[in-house]
């Protein structure tokens, strides 16, 4: 069994071997976040502040939070969905990174809300948000920490709905980037990557041959122009349902 004093809450620290190599794995990928990583290493922007990142505890979100401790950030992380989180990355944060993560794939909604509240007793200064609920909960809950609050970040439509419900309530006190309208999220994000990510989860889940086979599209934004390209070039009759007359 693997110890450390660094306070955590994921599955098991002896994944941490198999977490790390995966970890590598994908940093061969992901050069510009590499060349962000060494420039903040020497600079240190980040010296003294306080992150908190709620995201998908996997590979490539493992680079964002290096690069993070890199740049000088104080930063923990909790999962935004418990069925994405890669155990034993989260592990590998924790003990080859030093990284503290409170996340398990699997973990129930009671669990998740503790997360949230041990991510806000961090008090941070930054919220790398996904969702929204670290941001929602600190508005409707802990407004004595606002004015910890550098700014957030959000990067789902459904946190961007609520942030400006926020604003048109109000509430929303500091500054909150969207991330998530960004045109390199859509370009890539939303049509490569969705795409790719949208077939495989079918496949995983079926493990049905796509070529000769009909997929309905409902919706052409760039999710759907991304599932629609990806569905395509593995042979199967792609049709594309829309009811936006411009996209159509």
């Amino acid at each position: 069994m693997i110890a450390t004093a660094l306070k955590h809450e994921v599955k098991d620290l002896s994944l941490a071997p198999q977490g790390k190599q995966r970890i590598e794995w994908a940093g061969r990928e992901m050069p510009v976040l590499r060349q962000i990583r060494d420039r903040f290493a020497a600079e240190k922007p980040l010296a003294g502040i306080r992150i908190v990142a709620c995201c998908h505890i996997t590979t490539e979100t493992a680079h964002l939070a290096i690069a993070i401790k890199a740049a000088g950030a104080d930063a923990i992380l909790i999962a935004s969905n418990p069925l994405s989180t890669q155990d034993d990355v989260a592990a590998s944060l924790v003990v080859d990174y030093g990284i503290p993560v409170f996340a398990f794939r699997g973990e129930d909604e009671a669990t998740y809300k503790r997360h949230v509240q041990t991510a806000l007793d961090h008090r941070p200064n930054i919220i790398v948000d996904d969702g929204c609920d670290v941001v929602a909960t600190m508005v409707q809950e802990r407004q004595h920490q606002l004015g910890d609050l550098i700014g957030t970040t959000e990067e789902t439509t459904t946190g961007i709905v609520r942030l400006e419900a926020m604003f048109k309530a109000g509430v929303l006190t500091f500054p909150a980037v969207n991330v998530n309208d960004a045109d390199t999220k859509h370009f890539f994000d939303n049509r490569y990557g969705t795409g790719q990510s949208t077939l495989d989860g079918i496949l995983r889940a079926t493990n049905i041959l796509l070529a000769g086979k009909t997929i309905v599209v409902a919706g052409y934004g760039w999710c759907g122009k991304g599932t629609a390209m990806r569905a395509r070039g593995m042979g199967a009759n792609v049709i594309v349902t829309e009811i936006d007359p411009t996209k159509a």
